[in-house]
């Protein structure tokens, strides 16, 4: 029997790259279907609290002012809006459909209470007078909504002339040139089925669900990858995601390369230690007194560029607090609902809503530390070391500290 050792081997992570490319395949299969079917509408129940069944209809859309819609729904009331008028033909019921639904506002804004505040169900359920279960059916049914509708709007893969305008951001933003993106992984606590608790047991002891993310200068998100065991490695997932796959087919730059000191050179990503150093993911130097000048100089500029995905993870959880820990949340709708919590994200922040400092309180917990497991040596790129040399290169030419 192979051991524990067996996630690093070279089998392992094959496996794992087909197996999450054909979940991956049968989420969008299921995400087709549900727009399809008729089962997905909602049948409001009679329940004690009559008194709040009205509550949205009379406080929240008549009596609502902008800071309301920014704290409870985390936009304002016309980008709020503007999305449920995007998701309509996910979840406009059927004209044919004997029973009355819910109304599609009051399902996206029970939706988006409960991903902003994570609340309970039974707790939320009460303000809008409906039933648990409808709270838990409009959390699932329009998180499916916004990755089916929204996801080709807001996060997708960047054309060329995007990518041109990432690489400027970044250097007129970052001081950091030729890049399009900064890369790094969250870990989402979770409470795994007791029999897949080894699996979802990170490097730190807890229990957590890994998602790789890529975001450009301005902090939104353009690939994410999700749902991958807490176990895995960052460069494991990086290898079992679509990113590496878009990387090694050449799909990350134009073909031919832009010139970039003299050199036909592909577009960089930045990243930490834990990923493998490539002639497209660049990494600090290893730490230690031989440093010299201008490396560390490349890793300052390189460590201040990259805090750009560490801000834009900070933002994503304050914004949607059911990502602080999913407990109500099931291991097949995840997925899902951390790719709406970044489309959604990236929604809030293409409109220029407004972001409350006061929301980052708590999103950070000290019991529980990020895990940082180095990447392998066996995966490093020998070429990418030129990459690294140039960089350091132009900073120098450039005198910039």
């Amino acid at each position: 029997m192979a051991g524990a050792g067996a996630w690093d081997g070279p089998q392992r992570r094959a496996w794992l790259r087909h197996y999450y490319s054909q979940r991956q395949k049968r989420l969008m299969t299921l995400l087709i279907a549900r727009r399809r079917r008729t089962s997905c509408y909602f049948y409001p129940r009679a329940w004690p609290s009559v008194r709040s069944a009205d509550w949205w209809e009379r406080v929240v859309l008549k009596e609502f002012g902008p800071q309301d819609w920014l704290e409870k729904f985390r936009m304002s009331k016309e980008t709020f809006f503007y999305v449920c008028n995007q998701l309509r033909p996910g979840l406009a019921p059927h004209s044919a459909h004997f029973h009355p639904t819910l109304p599609l506002e009051k399902r996206v804004a029970v939706a988006l209470w409960h991903l902003a505040t994570n609340v309970e169900y039974q707790t939320l359920s009460p303000l809008f007078g409906v039933g648990p279960s409808t709270v838990q059916t409009c959390v699932r049914e329009v998180s499916y909504a916004v990755v089916l509708l929204l996801k080709p709007l807001y996060l997708r893969l960047p054309n060329e002339k995007e990518l041109e305008n990432m690489v400027r951001i970044f250097r007129t933003r970052w001081g950091f040139p030729h890049c399009i993106g900064a890369l790094d992984s969250l870990h989402i606590p979770i409470h795994p089925p007791l029999r897949l608790s080894a699996d979802y047991c990170n490097g730190q002891g807890w229990h957590s669900i890994l998602t790789q993310a890529t975001v450009d200068g301005l902090g939104q998100f353009w690939d994410v990858s999700t749902a991958f065991p807490g176990s895995m490695e960052n460069s494991a997932v990086l290898e079992s995601s679509s990113l590496w796959v878009l990387a090694k087919e050449g799909r990350l730059c134009p073909n031919p390369p832009k010139h970039f000191m003299g050199k036909a050179q592909k577009y960089v990503l930045l990243g930490d230690a834990t990923y493998p150093l490539q002639d497209w993911i660049l990494k600090p130097y290893q730490e230690d007194e031989n440093l010299t000048q201008r490396q560390l100089q490349f890793n300052y500029r390189l460590k201040r560029a990259h805090s750009v995905i560490e801000n834009a993870f900070l933002r994503l959880k304050a914004r949607w607090q059911i990502l602080l820990k999913c407990d109500d949340c099931s291991l097949e709708l995840l997925p899902t609902l951390v790719l709406a919590c970044c489309i959604l994200h990236n929604v809030c922040e293409a409109h220029d809503n407004p972001f409350n400092e006061e929301w980052l309180e708590g999103t950070e917990p000290t019991e529980l530390p990020k895990p940082c497991q180095p990447a392998p040596a066996a995966m490093e790129d020998g070429r990418a070391e030129q990459v690294r040399e140039l960089m350091c290169q132009y900073f120098e030419s450039c005198g910039e500290g």
